[in-house]
């Protein structure tokens, strides 16, 4: 799961990693991070707090006709803004020696870098050995659907032709 639900205050937010959050103020100083309640998830979350704000102005009008009788209060809820971080949770480490020895060798040069769309372009062009290496890298790491899909009918029009 690449997300999850955590508790700020007495409401409930879906996060993911790397994402930013403006919530009811959190009694925390800027800089600081902490971890909020996990309500769904198996990922540690980290919150850390980038800035407190103050949300926009809401402007309350009382009226009664034919009296002459008009109030306006306004109000701005305290905010602060968070960035998430996501721990590794139950996610299995990347592969390194453990997988060469097992013979999944090492992926293409620059594989870490590629998007989706470069990852389905340069898949034609590489080995079986390769394909696997790649395909085992991003189950490990990044687990992008679209990739894995890619290296899969790769791997499947290879051992066709």
């Amino acid at each position: 799961m690449d997300y999850a639900i955590v508790r700020f205050g007495n409401k409930q937010h879906r996060v993911r990693d790397g994402e930013t959050l403006v919530v009811d103020r959190v009694p925390a100083e800027e800089g600081a991070s902490f971890e909020p309640e996990v309500l769904l998830g198996e990922a540690k979350v980290t919150a850390t707090v980038v800035a407190h704000e103050r949300g926009p102005k809401v402007r309350i009008g009382k009226y009664r006709r034919r009296t002459g009788y008009r109030r306006h209060n306004g109000h701005r809820s305290a905010t602060s803004r968070v960035l998430i971080a996501l721990g590794s949770g139950r996610r299995a480490a990347p592969p390194t020696a453990a997988a060469a020895a097992a013979g999944a060798g090492a992926p293409p040069a620059g594989y870490a870098d590629l998007t989706i769309a470069g990852i389905k372009a340069a898949a034609e062009e590489w080995s079986g050995a390769e394909l696997e290496a790649a395909l085992a890298y991003e189950r490990a790491n990044a687990a992008r659907k679209g990739a894995i899909s890619a290296l899969e009918a790769a791997l499947a029009k290879g051992g066709e032709g």
